[in-house]
């Protein structure tokens, strides 16, 4: 239809009968003159609508069903990274109670042995100089550390301070080749010096080569001039193997230090040395042995013998009393013939 006059005034005319008729309606209420009209629409186009409603309802139950699968996505998008906060959440709770027993151990370790530490954490493994075993930890200069002072953790020995920057520092671990450190033994006091040999256990060179040693004797640190690099009385670890008397000088024992160096965490760094040596106190008690139980067995009787039955009559007699037995039946016998 073309834009002409008469079709603009035909426009302009069903638009004031289409508000015409809605005024009428509205002022008719119930009895609208075109109520009759509207029912007879609905009964022409009602079908219509429903046909139309059936084909297109499909179309909008898949738009509705797209737009919450989205939100469905997104709420379980939203679930996943809440589990995924939580197992981090826990996670970590595991970590610092096992970080907090390790610095609980360690405190101890210090008060026994009276050392003033500076508590580091490990931070690295390895030095860029080399493949020998290092770490570094988080503290430096700044925190009063210094080159040449020990380290340790709740267990014992850990190594000793090389190299020191401003807020971190490097620590050659006693399994290093590089490694020495003075021992005494416990209680037999034997010193000598234990190397590092990587995963194998540290070989000790007693000075006396006739020292007593066995299996599970302990040793810990000997000690340094002005406590550098190492404290008095900490605890480096057992004895595993023992190398048989040779004759030489000195003797090769083999020590399983207490230290695992593969997993370490919390240290300290000893800053203050102790007053007097503690000596053996820092080395963690023996355990008890196990009671040992004795279980007494009573062998059973002979076969075919009862208690109370089948015996000798002599049985259970003294062998005099035995001897006398017959006699006395003699005696009985010659008094009855007696006349």
């Amino acid at each position: 239809m073309r834009d002409t006059r008469e079709s603009r005034l035909l426009l302009v005319l069903l638009v004031a009968i289409a508000f015409a008729l809605i005024t009428v309606d509205i002022r008719g209420g119930q009895e609208s003159p075109v109520d009759g009209a509207r029912q007879a629409a609905a009964a022409v186009f009602g079908p219509v609508e429903n046909g139309v409603a059936s084909a297109v309802d499909p179309i909008g139950n898949a738009i509705g069903a797209v737009r919450d699968s989205g939100e469905r996505h997104n709420r379980i998008a939203a679930l996943e990274q809440e589990n995924a906060a939580l197992k981090a959440k826990l996670g970590s709770d595991d970590r610092n109670r096992n970080r907090l027993r390790e610095l609980d151990a360690m405190l101890k370790t210090a008060g026994a042995g009276q050392y003033g530490i500076k508590g580091a954490q490990v931070v690295a493994i390895g030095a860029a100089q080399g493949f020998s075993w290092t770490v570094t930890i988080d503290v430096g200069a700044r925190d009063g550390i210094r080159r040449d002072m020990t380290v340790l953790n709740g267990s014992g020995l850990v190594g000793r301070v090389t190299t020191v920057g401003p807020s971190t520092s490097t620590v050659l671990l006693a399994n290093d080749p590089d490694f020495t450190v003075g021992t005494r033994m416990e209680k037999t006091d034997e010193l000598g010096f234990a190397t590092g040999q990587g995963d194998r256990p540290l070989l000790v060179q007693l000075l006396n080569g006739k020292a007593r040693v066995r299996t599970g004797d302990r040793l810990v640190t000997f000690g340094s001039a002005g406590s550098k690099p190492f404290v008095p009385g900490v605890p480096v670890g057992e004895v595993v193997r023992v190398d048989p008397l040779g004759g030489g000088l000195t003797r090769n024992i083999y020590v399983r230090p207490y230290v695992g160096f593969t997993k370490l965490d919390i240290v300290g760094v000893v800053v203050q040395a102790p007053r007097t040596d503690p000596r053996d106190t820092v080395l963690p008690p023996k355990p008890k042995p196990a009671p040992t139980v004795t279980v007494t067995v009573t062998p059973p009787p002979p076969d075919g013998q009862q208690a109370g039955q089948n015996q000798n009559p002599q049985q259970g007699l003294k062998p005099e009393d035995q001897n006398q037995q017959p006699d006395a039946a003699n005696q009985q016998q010659d008094q009855g013939e007696t006349p």
